[in-house]
């Protein structure tokens, strides 16, 4: 047996892997499992493709070999050093960095590709599409990037006739296309390059923080679809298959994260949600009342039954292990403790459950929406830490919200709500919310982490 022949059959075994993977990774109880899957279908793929470009590289093998370890030894480095002293907070803009570098290399392929290839149709037309999808993948993952990090204001970019203008770039590109076809040169691709760049500027920066969950998901598939568009002009079938299982599986959660927040993918595209509080939204008004961490933990020592809804904020204050703490505290007590997890929590899909899990919180009580709803007017009391427009009833009563439709935590169904919170800040959304001044509703102002650690020592010795 050839080594090309060796080398399809462990792109074989680390395709069926990464099918694993994702399979695993569905579930809360096997997503270790599937990360390991993972892993080693990784492995096997990288020692399948080196061994490969030894066996039919050009150059001398020992300068080959030099080549491949500088740049694995390069990225490797830089992995481990970003995995070590990135913050849970940071993971968002991260991923979205990450899927910066995915839609470069498809650029850089796509060029590299059209100047030392053949130029058939067929290849020509993969070489195109690969720097357009990589182009747009790349400026919008810069965007995402600097909005989820705060270095880029969160409200959506809304530009007269944007839509036109997104159009017209499509246009433009289709034409230049047939330009490319009918007389391959490097200027309609470098013309299209310039105008993709330019969309994916654009699209992103059109969309607004309270879509920020849905569009990094948007960027996991697009950053997909430019792997398997490199792996065509590679030649690569392992490359194709698993830029495919990323860009339908991303494709997938991006519809799930729309569904959740009752809007449609075109929606969040062209909508910019996000931004200033739509006209037709109702005035909040109304007087808040404030509460200390002594009178919550005299509060949490007459429930019977607390339910924690999470959000960003606590991910930002690093409160999730004290409040692992006490949780623990009050289960000991014998009160009915669960989590109340929205679908877009945080600012990337399935946030809140890692930071749960990384306080080695019980996977059994951490809920779903639609598996929590029905029982807050049967919990005594809900500790809302660090979350707004999830909890927002504006969404259900007000038809002229912007996030009117968008299915939320009813926590206000509860005997008693306390909302953890710096200020009375709207939420990232820009969305003001009537929670705050409910009549069940206490605010209790600062640091998470420092309330709950407060709220820990001012608890009864019975609790």
């Amino acid at each position: 047996m050839t080594l090309v022949s060796v080398a399809q059959v462990a792109y074989l075994v680390a395709a069926i892997l990464f099918i694993l993977s994702l399979a695993g990774l569905s579930k809360q109880d096997t997503a270790r499992r599937g990360n390991l899957l993972g892993m080693v279908g990784m492995a096997i793929a990288i020692i399948a493709t080196v061994a490969l470009a030894l066996d039919q590289s050009e150059r001398p093998w020992a300068v080959t070999a030099l080549l491949i370890a500088c740049v694995l030894l390069i990225g490797a480095s830089i992995g481990m050093y970003r995995a070590r002293t990135v913050e849970m907070t940071q993971m968002p803009e991260l991923i979205a960095l990450l899927h910066s570098f995915v839609g470069l290399a498809a650029v850089l392929i796509g060029y590299n590709s059209y100047l030392t290839e053949g130029h058939d149709a067929m290849h020509l037309v993969e070489v195109f599409l690969g720097v357009l999808i990589g182009a747009v993948t790349f400026t919008g993952s810069i965007v995402a990037y600097l909005k989820l990090s705060a270095k880029m204001n969160s409200k959506p970019l809304t530009l007269p006739g944007r839509h036109a203008l997104n159009a017209g770039v499509l246009v433009a590109s289709a034409v230049l296309l047939v330009w490319f076809l009918a007389s391959p040169s490097i200027w309609p691709l470098l013309i299209m390059t310039v105008l993709a760049l330019a969309l994916g500027y654009h699209l992103v920066a059109a969309i607004g923080g309270g879509d920020m969950p849905v569009v990094v998901s948007m960027l996991n598939s697009y950053s997909g679809w430019a792997a398997a568009a490199a792996g065509f002009m590679l030649g690569n079938d392992l490359l194709i298959v698993t830029g495919a299982l990323v860009g339908a599986s991303g494709a997938i959660l991006s519809y799930l994260m729309c569904k959740a927040m009752n809007r449609k993918f075109m929606q969040v595209i062209l909508g910019g949600f996000g931004g200033e509080t739509g006209g037709g939204a109702a005035e909040v008004t109304g007087t808040h009342h404030e509460v200390s961490a002594t009178e919550t933990a005299e509060a949490l020592s007459r429930a019977r039954s607390v339910v924690i809804a999470p959000g960003y904020g606590m991910a930002v204050a690093k409160a999730q292990y004290p409040v692992a703490e006490l949780v623990s505290r009050l289960r000991e007590s014998g009160v009915q403790v669960r989590f109340a997890v929205h679908p877009v929590a945080g600012r990337l899909p399935g946030h809140m459950n890692v930071l749960l899990a990384e306080a080695r919180v019980p996977y059994d009580i951490v809920l779903e929406l639609d598996e929590i709803n029905d029982d807050f007017p049967d919990t005594d009391m809900v500790l809302v830490i660090g979350a707004n427009d999830t909890v927002n009833p504006a969404a259900l009563d007000d038809p002229g919200s912007p996030i009117a439709g968008m299915p939320v935590l009813e926590v206000w169904n509860a005997g008693e709500v306390v909302v953890f919170k710096r200020s009375m800040a709207t939420g990232y959304a820009g969305v003001q919310n009537p929670l705050f001044f409910k009549d069940n509703t206490s605010m209790l102002f600062g640091d998470a982490k420092e309330q709950v650690e407060a709220i820990l020592a001012a608890m009864p010795a019975r609790v």
